[in-house]
């Protein structure tokens, strides 16, 4: 079992406050956020102009900016208005107007600025049949958008927090989808934790990733967090992700949230077997700060990943800090900047 946490804080104050006590304030070079949400779990912001003032203060030349796809709920029962999914029992729902809130900031910004983000679609339920038809309006509506996701499926105390039935990335309503973004040449970022909270000697959920892979060779899968969560672990985690990059040349990850710290580094210098994977596979990963609509910390978000950075020849660093994200997002399937059509 992962150690307890001895300062007695939650997971998620104690991920917080990693972040907002690194010392570091920027990366060392240059980088792009690939995995940005642009709202927090009330669809709350601090707005596009002060994302773009923290990316220009944190050395992020670039980001592959989204909102999220639930929305918590305040239930009458609950006398403080909860801010993060976890903060009470209230449960979450499928909220389509986050598109819109992105879609809107991201037109409030001058052509220049515009070229610094590959905006995603998320806002649908990935277990609606209809959720494809959904997600081909806002691309026919807006032409800018650069992917789908990031797709909330298989995720602990998310899941069982919100009404539906259980998303995965199996589930029948997804696969018009994939199809879809393989029509497009759009990618599709995913969250499906590997395994559950409990059960670590097996992973419980690869094998719903692993038949997507085969099934839609062609449609691009960017594996959220390397299929971590919060108490999801396995202590040989780095063959899993290894033998997956080495099946399925459509498969890519990006290290963010949880799994740098909890799994890839020891007191944030990343371990050596994780390292070898990273140079085995230096085209297959992007680094991403996973903030959720509040931008005060971006760039010690991703000064984190220094001790990375430092530990990879230039080569693999320009690839994995930038330059493949630069590819997935920014210049495959390239949608040109505009408004809505029509």
């Amino acid at each position: 079992m992962l150690p307890a946490d001895p300062s007695g804080m939650s997971y998620h104050a104690d991920f917080h406050r990693k972040i907002t006590s690194h010392p570091e304030t920027a990366p060392i070079v240059p980088v792009i956020d690939a995995h940005l949400h642009f709202v927090d779990f009330i669809q709350d912001t601090d707005g596009i102009k002060k994302l773009i003032a923290a990316m220009d203060a944190g050395r992020v030349a670039k980001a592959v900016l989204f909102g999220l796809p639930l929305k918590k709920k305040w239930d009458a029962f609950e006398k403080h208005a909860p801010h993060y999914y976890l903060d009470d029992n209230s449960r979450c729902y499928y909220f389509h107007q986050t598109d819109e809130i992105v879609a809107e900031a991201y037109l409030d910004l001058p052509v220049p600025a515009r070229r610094r983000l590959a905006p995603l679609v998320c806002g649908f339920n990935p277990t609606d049949k209809y959720a494809a038809r959904d997600i081909e309006r806002m691309l026919n509506k807006y032409s800018f958008w650069r992917g789908i996701g990031e797709i909330l499926c298989r995720h602990d105390d998310l899941t069982n927090l919100t009404n539906e039935e259980t998303a995965r990335v199996n589930h029948p309503a997804l696969f018009d989808v994939y199809a879809l973004c393989a029509a497009r040449r759009l990618p599709v970022l995913i969250h499906q934790n590997s395994t559950s909270v409990s059960i670590h000697d097996e992973y419980e959920h690869l094998d719903e990733l692993e038949e997507m892979l085969q099934k839609f060779p062609e449609t691009v899968f960017v594996w959220a967090h390397c299929g971590i969560s919060r108490r999801v672990f396995h202590k040989n985690y780095h063959e899993m992700v290894s033998a997956l990059l080495d099946r399925y040349p459509n498969a890519h990850v990006d290290i963010s949230w949880v799994v740098y710290d909890d799994v890839i580094c020891d007191m944030l210098q990343p371990k050596k077997h994780w390292l070898d994977t990273i140079n085995r596979y230096p085209t297959r990963f992007s680094l991403g700060s996973d903030l959720c609509g509040h931008f005060e910390h971006l760039g010690r978000s991703l000064a984190r990943y220094n001790g990375l950075l430092r530990s990879l020849s230039p080569r693999v660093r320009r690839l994995v800090s930038s330059e493949n994200a630069e590819r997935l997002w920014f210049r495959r399937g390239a949608r040109r900047v505009g408004r809505a059509r029509g």
